[in-house]
């Protein structure tokens, strides 16, 4: 018997191609403006999920160390004509099952700590032409769902970090129509995306 996905592995999953991590920056609009080339989003947005970097200061392992990052998901942004990275990277928490506010919050601590010494992605093999070395900066975002506890939405807009809300349908119909839209390219073109988040207007 099939198990249903959880909300986390469905959004996960869907914002692994690029349809799907331009809907989620699409709720964010001042991430949404870093986006190269909105006439190719599939040239200017490299998703990693669950990312590898290479750290060169990571606490308690030394120099130069791999690491699996904390965050769930890594929005690399990239200039389709020059095939370089712009130095804008969007760092994605989305809130896991049973996860509490000081979970969530540890998780980009944490990860700042990682990046602040210098990093280097491990890129799939499509991309490891990129550029991908030097000080970039990362910026993160913070998506949470309907059935998030209030006092972790709370949290994260008292310490001022970027959070987005991801709608589904309710549980008992066991269908998620924006998942559907979204997972469809034509419906991200502009006036047809058709699931609402708290973006910013």
């Amino acid at each position: 018997m099939a198990m249903e996905p959880t909300p986390y592995e469905t959004l996960l999953a869907l914002c692994t191609e690029y349809q799907g991590a331009l809907a989620l920056l699409r709720q964010h609009r001042p991430y949404l403006e870093f986006v190269p080339s909105m006439r190719r989003p599939q040239d200017s947005i490299v998703p990693l999920p669950l990312p590898n970097a290479r750290v060169r200061h990571s606490p308690g392992e030394g120099a130069d160390h791999l690491v699996t990052l904390p965050c769930d998901l890594a929005l690399i942004l990239c200039d389709p004509e020059w095939e370089i990275k712009t130095g804008v990277e969007i760092l994605v928490f989305i809130h896991r099952p049973q996860e509490d506010f000081s979970q969530i919050l540890r998780r980009w601590r944490q990860t700042e700590v990682y990046l602040d010494g210098g990093y280097s992605w491990v890129l799939p093999e499509p991309h490891q032409h990129l550029v991908n070395d030097g000080r970039d900066r990362a910026y993160p975002l913070f998506v949470v769902f309907p059935t998030s506890p209030d006092h972790l939405r709370r949290g994260l807009g008292g310490a001022g970090l970027p959070t987005v809300c991801f709608p589904f349908s309710s549980p008992g119909e066991g269908v998620y129509p924006e998942l559907e839209s979204l997972a469809n390219p034509d419906s991200l073109t502009d006036g047809g995306m058709s699931w609402t988040g708290e973006a910013d207007d």
